[in-house]
């Protein structure tokens, strides 16, 4: 697994258009990989609450540099997680 300096991986290739678009044909993106900071910041918020309206949606993705629908989909897959622990 990469480690950024605190960045999600670069998603950005020739042919593809913006980290929020698919690229090419497969219409997949890469996987974000999150910088240790990143998991503590959205760990913590998960603790203090599991469902984030926009608001602080918008303000977390902005505080951590990573885009609504990153931060939205972690804390899908975080509730999911904490489902299957339970």
């Amino acid at each position: 697994r990469p480690s950024g300096a605190g960045q999600p991986m670069p998603e950005e290739g020739p042919e593809c258009p913006g980290p929020e678009e698919p690229c090419g044909r497969g219409g997949r993106r890469l996987r974000t990989a999150f910088s240790a900071e990143q998991i503590s910041t959205l760990e913590s918020s998960f603790q203090r609450q599991q469902y984030l309206g926009a608001a602080e949606r918008r303000q977390l993705a902005g505080r951590m540099r990573l885009s609504e629908v990153q931060i939205k989909t972690w804390f899908q897959n975080r509730r999911m997680k904490l489902k299957r622990q339970l």
